[in-house]
């Protein structure tokens, strides 16, 4: 990994261990476990969604409101406190925990009552965000530099699977009208039981060393342990990645899932079935743009092109949903569009680390998490704001809540030209 940026700290005192330079089969197996947990996390993550109906029978309310508060409020919070514990701990130590602790809330809500449900959701949150912070590190530690982006994008593409698979699957368990008619309850079982065979696995399999804080963190101590974020925050390069790739990410979270199949519903006045199966189109985008365009950064050695190019296709396709009359070409191949070019999203995740010294960049994952999900709190709000009192039939409506996500894509690109390059080409001739 490249060095930090001048503002960083000074060098530490010991070297980490160096980073393979050939993909081994162990630590691609290590990093491949830690992305099913990935997959496993966003696959429980969506469930209560799919069982909204059946929450709301066994407790008079589906009470997902809250739940998915309350989740992303402890998972945002415990990404940075993941990062450091990475970082001083390593992946052997701190990822079989993370599992563990998130298969016992999948345990906890299998026991039914509502507040077993709500307690087991928020704990989960707290185990789950060690999957992609521990998948991205695990990456950046054990396997070649020039294929990090490459495995963040795999990542995130198994974690759109997981969310797949956590929706259709689990419906057709629980479907009382389906073949199976497995009780709710006992689907939360067995997410617990796979939980725990993963953890199993990955302590197995995880290299066995200490991370790289023996020599760089120093002893247990406050002071040590904001060290990291200083280091990470005093550095205006890791806040242009924090905040390039939580604008990325808004205009499909936001817009595209969240308000999108409302638009073409009300604005558009397509059925709702069509708009929802249109908008299913993003996430099929993400899983094909996040592992390809990581490819295409690791394959010319940079980042900054692939960057910029996905987020222009990315504002051109917006513009186009927002304003393309209808019938000019249709929206699913706009949604499957704005999927694909957010997976240049996933970039600044590579170049969050790349920007940092090296032995910070568990916390640097954690940091990176916590600025995208913090983007999002400030917008969600903001559009839903923009959204109220109006007329809901009209696409201007449409046209004025999404233009801050508009706005926050072409800001993205201008942040991008100050954002250092930090491709394996430019490391090498640097």
């Amino acid at each position: 990994m490249s060095g930090s940026s001048s503002q960083a700290s000074p060098a530490p005192t010991a070297t980490p261990a160096a980073q393979p330079q050939k993909i081994q089969p162990l630590y691609v197996l290590a990093w491949f476990l830690c992305a099913l947990f990935y997959f496993y996390q966003y696959a429980i993550r969506s469930a209560p969604g799919i069982m909204q109906d059946e929450l709301t029978q066994a407790w008079g309310n589906s009470h997902l409101g809250l739940m998915i508060a309350s989740y992303y409020i402890v998972y945002a919070l415990a990404a940075l406190a993941v990062g450091v514990l990475l970082d001083r701990y390593g992946a052997h130590a701190t990822m079989p925990v993370g599992i563990s602790i998130t298969s016992i809330g999948c345990l906890i809500f299998a026991q039914g009552s509502m507040g077993a449900g709500l307690v087991g959701y928020v704990i989960q949150g707290l185990g789950a965000i060690c999957a992609f912070v521990g998948s991205s590190y695990v990456a950046a530690r054990y396997l070649p530099a020039r294929t990090l982006a490459l495995f963040v994008g795999l990542t995130q593409c198994l974690g759109m699977a997981g969310a797949a698979f956590g929706s259709k699957p689990t419906r057709l368990l629980i479907d009382p009208n389906g073949s199976f008619h497995i009780p709710w309850q006992t689907v939360w079982l067995g997410f617990g039981i796979l939980g725990v065979c993963l953890a199993v696995a990955t302590w197995f399999v995880m290299p066995r060393d200490s991370g790289d804080s023996a020599d760089h963190h120093g002893h247990f101590s406050f002071a040590n342990l904001v060290q990291p974020f200083r280091i990470i925050f005093s550095n205006p390069q890791s806040w242009y990645a924090g905040i390039i790739g939580g604008l990325l990410f808004v205009p499909t979270t936001i817009g595209a899932l969240g308000w999108g199949a409302s638009m073409l519903n009300k604005g558009e006045h397509v059925s709702m079935a069509f708009a929802a199966s249109d908008v299913s189109m993003v996430p099929i985008g993400w899983v094909i743009g996040c592992p390809l365009l990581g490819w295409i950064s690791d394959k010319i050695g940079l980042r900054k092109p692939v960057l910029i190019g996905g987020a222009v296709v990315l504002l051109a396709a917006s513009l186009c949903a927002l304003y393309l009359p209808v019938g000019v070409m249709p929206r699913y191949s706009v949604a499957l569009v704005m999927g694909i070019a957010s997976g240049a999203a996933m970039i600044p995740f590579s170049t969050m680390k790349e920007v940092n010294p090296p032995q910070v960049k568990g916390t640097a994952a954690g940091v990176m998490n916590f600025l995208v999900f913090g983007t999002t709190g400030v917008l969600s709000p903001l559009v839903s704001a923009l959204m109220a009192g109006g007329n809901t039939d009209s696409m201007a409506l449409f046209h004025r809540a999404f233009m801050p996500l508009v706005v926050g894509i072409v800001v993205a690109i201008l942040l991008s030209f100050r954002l250092r390059e930090t491709g394996w080409k430019v490391q090498k001739h640097g």
